[in-house]
């Protein structure tokens, strides 16, 4: 396992503006809901064009990416699962290309039915370096307003529904790329943001109600509920958000968690305790606190800092031998 990194807050840490409502706190979350980059793209990077294509599965929209030689040559199947942004983003749908390239047929499913999140971009020019009290008032009004529009969206897209449209796609993917799911054993996942609490359930052994929707996760199971068992084999996620240390300790399959440092969308508290958890249980895993980086550095797009292109390159790398190993 990596040590920690020392941390220094991020050159463009405007980017690591949260939604959160000033004063409000969430179980395991602090005030952080969901951020900027859960929510908005960069840039996409110059010259670079998707090459996937989209598809349905059970009437939900998925991107869809192979390798160059497939099929004649074996791949494993890639589950990707986004932040807020969606599978419609070309960030998003470059990024699936990337593990394609790599040799993985990857499934990006639509995990928000059509509703990507709402953007979180309000600024139309650069901000005053000291802003009047009628602005800040003004910026805080905006953020305000702007929390309360993710929280809502937030309240749509629950494991309650998200569950039952991942385990859609999974079953048609086991029938559509069986070749593929076969020669690596099982579904390797990865996620990003939102994606990655889901990534993280996937691996758990979840009750059936559970993965059907038709109960919360951490609500009380009734006695003699079954179980179905974890439906990837190997996962790796990203900067996670509403993640809990429950849904860390729940994993089942080897592991790889890529952190920022000071991330209140994946406080180091939550993030530690989960790590502990999953080392009394001997999981096989691995993790990386990266310093001087915005929570969703990680998801493609382009930065004016060299740094955190470099990170976001190095943070690609690990997660990629993550899931070759596996």
């Amino acid at each position: 396992m990596a040590d920690e990194e020392n941390a220094t807050r991020a050159p463009e840490s405007d980017a690591q503006e949260v939604s959160g409502i000033p004063g409000d706190t969430r179980p395991d979350q602090g005030a952080a809901s969901m951020g900027e980059h859960c929510t908005t793209d960069r840039p996409t990077p110059a010259g670079q064009t998707p090459t996937g294509e989209m598809t349905k599965f059970n009437d939900i929209d998925v991107y869809i990416t192979k390798p160059a030689d497939y099929p004649s040559s074996p791949s494993k199947l890639l589950l990707l699962l986004t932040g807020g942004t969606g599978v419609h983003s070309a960030n998003n749908q470059l990024q699936a290309d990337r593990y394609a390239e790599e040799g993985f047929l990857v499934v990006m499913p639509d995990q928000f039915a059509g509703n990507p999140a709402p953007t979180t971009t309000t600024a139309s020019g650069p901000a005053e370096a000291h802003p009047s009290i009628i602005e800040q008032v003004k910026l805080g009004v905006a953020n305000v307003a702007k929390a309360f529009t993710i929280d809502m969206w937030l309240a749509r897209h629950t494991p309650e529904k998200v569950l039952p449209l991942l385990h859609s796609v999974i079953t048609s993917v086991k029938e559509e790329f069986a070749d593929a799911v076969a020669n690596g054993g099982g579904i390797y996942a990865v996620g990003y943001c939102f994606g990655a609490k889901y990534v993280l359930l996937l691996a758990s052994d979840l009750h059936k109600d559970v993965a059907a929707g038709q109960r919360a996760p951490e609500a009380q199971a009734e006695e003699g509920m079954v179980k179905q068992g974890p439906q990837i084999k190997c996962g790796v996620i990203a900067h996670g958000t509403q993640i809990s240390a429950e849904d860390m300790a729940g994993a089942e399959v080897p592991m790889c968690v890529v952190a920022v440092e000071d991330d209140p969308l994946f406080p180091d508290h939550i993030r530690n305790e989960g790590l502990e958890a999953m080392k009394a249980r001997k999981l096989d895993y691995e993790f990386r606190v990266y310093d001087g980086v915005p929570h969703g550095f990680a998801v493609l797009g382009d930065y004016a800092d060299g740094g955190i292109v470099e990170k976001q390159g190095e943070a690609f790398e690990q997660m990629l031998a993550w899931l070759k190993e596996h």
